[in-house]
């Protein structure tokens, strides 16, 4: 069982990074090459995209937190 968590905390991270890499390249793109509304859309994009890595971070993190609590 705590295999599970462990490899579950793991996978969001990973997800999590992805999300923040895919964000950060979206919003150098929408400040450096795109113009218009185009930039506009891919900044936005880039933004919810960082916020939600960092959301599925902290999830990940406070499943850890609360779990080592109820074990220990």
């Amino acid at each position: 069982m705590a295999q599970d968590r462990a490899a579950a905390r793991r996978r969001r991270l990973l997800w999590a990074g992805i999300l923040a890499l895919v964000g950060l390249v979206l919003l150098v793109l929408g400040f450096t090459v795109a113009d218009g509304p185009i930039a506009g859309l891919e900044v936005a994009l880039a933004i919810a995209l960082l916020v939600t890595s960092y959301a599925v971070q902290r999830v990940a993190r406070r499943e850890t937190l609360y779990a080592d609590e109820e074990h220990g």
